[in-house]
């Protein structure tokens, strides 16, 4: 799930847990999303903005069918080092190219667009209802949640105020439609790393 979440995470403005609370432990089908535990964060402050792009069928497409050949490439690279191995970036180039992206840089660009959108959706109903809806939701089902110890939930409830405080809205509504279109196939997709 790495090599996919991470730019959404980037793009989204997002925390990690944000997302683990997005997508629930057990993925969208979770009945009730809960925290996961504390990991490193990103420091989403540095992040530069997404540029947002409209997206096309085809680059969905190509997004799902390159999918799992980046993940294995990207497994690959060293979280320790801030630049990339030359040959397994050559190789995410490769398998950018081969799927229809100028480079692995287009192809992560569309991937974080996608994410923007994703970060928006409802997972129990399927349904797009905005990022910042996704983290009130978010919010209420972690202050009912009684088996939380309170220093978790406390660190939990700022993470996500803080995110909430970094929603950036879709640029282009027709993203919405295409990736509702795609949720089911890009749901898996996340899944499957």
């Amino acid at each position: 799930m790495r090599a996919f979440i991470r730019p959404i995470a980037t793009a989204s403005g997002l925390s990690v847990l944000s997302l683990a609370l997005l997508w629930g432990i057990g993925g969208p089908a979770s009945a009730q999303p809960r925290p996961a535990p504390a990991t490193p964060q990103a420091d989403t402050a540095e992040a530069p903005a997404l540029a947002q792009m409209a997206l096309t069928e085809k680059q969905v497409q190509g997004l799902l069918a390159a999918q799992k050949d980046i993940g294995a490439a990207t497994a690959k690279m060293s979280e320790q080092s801030d630049k990339p191995d030359p040959k397994v970036q050559a190789e995410l180039d490769g398998i950018a190219k081969k799927n229809g992206f100028a480079d692995y840089a287009e192809f992560d660009q569309v991937v974080a667009n996608i994410g923007l959108v994703l970060a928006g959706f409802d997972p129990q109903t399927k349904t797009y209802v905005g990022s910042d809806a996704v983290i009130k939701k978010q919010i209420a089902t972690l202050n009912a949640d009684k088996e939380i110890p309170p220093l978790d939930k406390k660190k939990a409830l700022a993470e996500l105020q803080d995110a909430q405080k970094t929603v950036t809205p879709v640029k282009y509504p027709e993203n919405i439609k295409l990736v509702t279109k795609y949720y089911d196939k890009l749901s898996e997709a996340m899944q499957e790393d």
